[in-house]
């Protein structure tokens, strides 16, 4: 590239970046004189010194051990408290949903709907849940054609398809298609603006 194929504004740039930098001489002082000016900090009385101060321990090897081995007891005790909530409900009880991703924080809620009345299972997948089939399963609506989900997404633009049975993937007829995925599936546009409702 010759320099008269260049871009107006990269031309621009380089005269810019080769520009040498003028400083005022009197800044330097300035900036010192302000910070002269700033009131000394205080220093922390004895006892925040004396607490704060670095300390070094001398542990038997017995007492080290018993450390260790309570630290591997606390972290045992906590996995199993927060692995209890994957445990099977009782008879009776309703089974919460399975979440294989965490979903996007957002204050935008998007509803999508696809109607499949022959469908057993459907899902949607997208940019916004890794393309996974089990993470986002859609529900039958009272209506036994229509399945619906909402899910919070981020703002701006989204590709997204519906996935029917596991194994047919099906373009929203009711959004723009997105350009070719390069797998041979026709997937969906849906362009996501803060505060956009349902």
């Amino acid at each position: 590239m010759t320099d008269s194929d260049q871009h107006p504004y990269v031309e621009w740039i380089a005269r810019e970046a080769q520009r040498p930098v003028v400083t005022d001489p009197a800044a330097r002082e300035r900036v010192m004189s302000a910070v002269r000016a700033e009131p000394a900090p205080q220093r922390r009385s004895r006892v925040w010194q004396r607490v704060l101060e670095p300390r070094a321990f001398r542990l038997s090897p017995i007492t080290s051990t018993l450390l260790a081995a309570g630290l591997v007891g606390i972290g045992v005790i906590t996995g199993k408290v927060v692995n209890n909530r994957d445990v099977q409900p009782s008879v009776g009880e309703a089974k919460p949903p399975a979440v294989a991703q965490q979903l996007p924080v957002s204050d935008t809620v998007v509803k999508f709907v696809f109607v499949a009345p022959r469908a057993s299972q459907v899902s949607v997948v997208g940019d916004f849940n890794g393309w996974n089939a089990s993470t986002t399963p859609m529900v039958r609506t009272a209506n036994d054609s229509v399945w619906t989900v909402t899910l919070p997404l981020t703002t701006g633009r989204h590709v997204y398809s519906f996935v029917v049975d596991g194994s047919s993937w099906n373009a929203d007829p009711a959004a723009p298609l997105a350009p070719d995925d390069g797998f041979g599936h026709a997937n969906s546009v849906r362009i996501v603006r803060r505060g956009s409702a349902l």
